[in-house]
């Protein structure tokens, strides 16, 4: 008998099944729930969690986003005693979420309790001090808080524990500081460049009448929250509306499209440098989003064969001196980072790099006291790459103490 010929299913037998269906579903479900249970949650804790950008932070963490619809986790939220009540509220509208892979959340205002068996470990901004006046007593008014921080990290965090440090403000010193003080899990501290690759991809979408989404393979090269770098040399724009089209997957240098050299080497330049600095634009959406994304990028990978900008320990790649955090092109695959070194054609000019790294030697030198305040490299003063190197070689010296780098310590160069 063929398909065509076979007697029709009553509603009333299509009722059955379903139910036996569903009633099969229920029971499979019940079977599966103490497994749930026995399923440790992933241990994420949150620093300066009464800020506004952990309020838009949670709930990305909560969806399933980032670390997987299958991985349940327990949220900390750690701050100082007197926003003890900011964040108890701010956890019971987490519960409130109702989210099936939420397991806890909890609050901690006691430092010595800091980030016991983290697996991930948020850095956002710390409240301003208000008694701070100038730009070098903020620089050193960091380093004792990182100094905590990295020694909780290491004394009390999951061996294998991620930190990110995310925010607007010192963004790659306070890796450098975490990293000196939490020497253990050094590689697994990074810091979150994908804030400045947002605005400049919405500023060129702007200029090509386009969306953000369209940009990809931006470059930000440097200090995240300071005087960087922003490469176009290799973005790309998909789905552009011009002569020439093609399918998706088909792209054009957003070079080629731009004819308007003064937009790109100063207008754009300007505009982002001002949003950097200022921090402006920056702040609770755009800072969870671009934290949301990295760790997503972390433990799952990035999209393949996109390139993405990540503040990392310089180990010596595309000629930046070793020991500063610099944000550089990346990708992420199996759960790490990697410096994408085989790029061509990116290699910076060397009076760029020399500023670039300047201010972020400085940064560190400033932090430690052993510079009394920030001397601006101008390009091509042989006093300012003169100060550079001189500086260079402090840091060396200071990293060495560190046991970052196997160097002879009697090299006449240091």
């Amino acid at each position: 008998m063929s398909f065509w010929s076979m007697p029709s299913m009553t509603t009333e037998m299509m009722k059955v099944i379903a139910q036996e269906n569903l009633e099969a579903h229920i029971k499979e479900e019940l079977e599966k729930e103490p497994q749930k249970d026995l399923i440790e949650p992933l241990q994420v804790w949150i620093t300066s969690a009464s800020t506004s950008a952990c309020c838009h932070l949670i709930p990305i963490l909560t969806s399933g986003e980032v670390f997987g619809m299958h991985t349940p986790i327990s949220i900390t939220l750690f701050d100082n005693k007197q926003a003890e009540e900011t964040l108890q509220i701010l956890a019971e509208e987490a519960r409130h979420l109702v989210s099936s892979l939420l397991r806890s959340v909890a609050v901690c205002t006691r430092a010595e309790e800091a980030f016991h068996q983290a697996h991930v470990v948020i850095i956002l901004d710390d409240p301003e001090d208000k008694e701070v006046r100038t730009q070098e007593e903020y620089t050193r008014s960091r380093v004792p808080l990182c100094r905590l921080f990295g020694h909780l990290i290491q004394k009390n965090a999951h061996e294998s524990v991620r930190v990110i440090v995310g925010g607007k403000t010192f963004i790659n010193l306070k890796t450098v500081l975490l990293i000196k003080y939490a020497p253990k899990v050094a590689p697994n501290i990074v810091a979150v460049a994908l804030g400045v690759e947002g605005q400049a991809k919405a500023a060129v979408a702007r200029k090509l009448k386009t969306t953000p989404s369209c940009i990809r393979d931006v470059i930000v090269w440097g200090n995240i929250s300071g005087c960087g770098y922003v490469d176009l040399r290799k973005a790309k724009v998909y789905r552009h509306d011009s002569a020439i089209w093609g399918p998706p997957y088909f792209s054009r240098p957003v070079l080629s499209l731009i004819f308007d050299s003064e937009w790109v080497n100063r207008e754009f330049v300007a505009t982002l440098n001002e949003w950097i600095t200022t921090g402006k634009q920056f702040r609770r959406i755009l800072a969870a989003h671009s934290i949301a994304t990295t760790l997503k990028y972390w433990y799952h990978g990035s999209p393949p064969g996109e390139i993405v900008s990540l503040g990392v320990m310089s180990r010596g790649q595309f000629g930046i001196a070793e020991g500063v955090v610099f944000s550089m092109p990346t990708k992420c695959e199996n759960g790490t980072w990697v410096v994408l070194t085989d790029l061509k054609d990116i290699e910076l000019e060397k009076q760029m790099l020399t500023r670039i790294t300047s201010d972020l030697i400085q940064e560190i030198l400033i932090a430690f006291g052993d510079l009394r305040s920030f001397q601006p490299c101008r390009s091509g003063n042989i006093l300012d790459v003169m100060f550079y190197w001189a500086a260079l070689k402090r840091v060396l010296k200071y990293l060495l103490k560190l046991g970052y780098f196997n160097i002879d310590k009697h090299d006449p160069y240091l």
